[in-house]
């Protein structure tokens, strides 16, 4: 059975992200653990990536195992700075290329954006320009907001993404920084379903377990209905928003990379039970 094509996964279809387990976990057992738990696809880290172009098994060797396991390349992670036209530098320049030529093999979906932004006239800029190259190739983009950086809530991201005006160009919404960030629930109902291009979902307590934000962010989150974070609730508002886009489980936790065969499994049934 081929893999699914990444432009047409629907709304009840489970995609595993990239750093739900170690940002250099096999691609081989990577793509194992998210067919066996049903996932329709992976996201991969662009860093990745590279490496497997670096040891010949990026092109035909990955095909052949997301064709064997029936699963897709759906999403690209991540092009900080806002790109080689913001603040992302060298790395942005490189890490473009990259994600390029990974869309135009796999025709992914989607691309992962990330600040910190700047100036907000150079931010929407930038932004657009972004969107504007992966359009050649396909893409759509998901701004995520951080709140350690300085897009760090739903509002900053949108306002980017409404001033650059581009049609592939939209937010993408990660639980864990709604939850520990602004919590602003009307802030995120705002948002017309059309503009939430990526959805990030994880659970996790709402006092933080690690006073560094970044570590624990990168490091505590569990599965979804394993914490206080309101799943129901956000599933709720994007269903609303009319929202159609598949849903990525992003749960970095080094208590689960140790054991990533029951730590997948659990991000997957864990997901399942908050959609119909």
């Amino acid at each position: 059975m081929p893999q699914p094509n990444p432009r047409r996964l629907g709304a009840e279809e489970l995609i595993l992200s990239h750093f739900s387990l170690a940002p250099m976990h096999p691609i081989e057992d990577r793509i194992r653990l998210a067919a066996r738990n049903g996932f329709s696809g992976i996201g991969l880290y662009v860093g990745h990536y590279i490496e497997l172009e670096k040891q010949g098994l990026a092109g035909g060797y990955l095909h052949e195992l997301l064709d064997e396991h029936s699963i897709c390349l759906a999403e690209i992670e991540v092009i900080g700075g806002l790109g080689i036209d913001g603040t992302g530098g060298e790395r942005a320049a490189l890490f473009e290329q990259a994600a390029w030529r990974m869309a135009d093999r796999y025709t992914s979906r989607y691309l992962q954006v990330i600040g910190p932004a700047g100036d907000r006239v150079d931010a929407a800029r930038a932004f657009g320009a972004l969107c504007d190259r992966a359009a050649d190739h396909g893409l759509v983009l998901g701004l995520e907001f951080l709140p350690f950086n300085d897009i760090p809530t739903a509002a900053d991201a949108l306002r980017i993404v409404e001033d650059a005006a581009r049609a592939n160009g939209g937010v993408c919404i990660d639980v864990w920084h709604h939850e520990r960030g602004a919590r602003d629930v009307q802030m995120v109902q705002s948002i017309p379903g059309e503009l939430v291009t990526g959805v990030q979902m994880s659970d996790g307590p709402i006092v933080p377990e690690i006073a560094d934000y970044y570590t624990d962010c990168l490091s505590s989150r569990r599965a979804p209905g394993d914490g206080e974070f309101d799943i129901a609730g956000l599933v709720t508002i994007l269903r609303s928003s009319g929202c159609t886009i598949p849903w990525s489980v992003e749960a970095p936790s080094r208590t689960g990379w140790a054991d990533p065969e029951a730590h997948v499994a659990r991000l997957a049934t864990g997901m399942r039970k908050f959609l119909p």
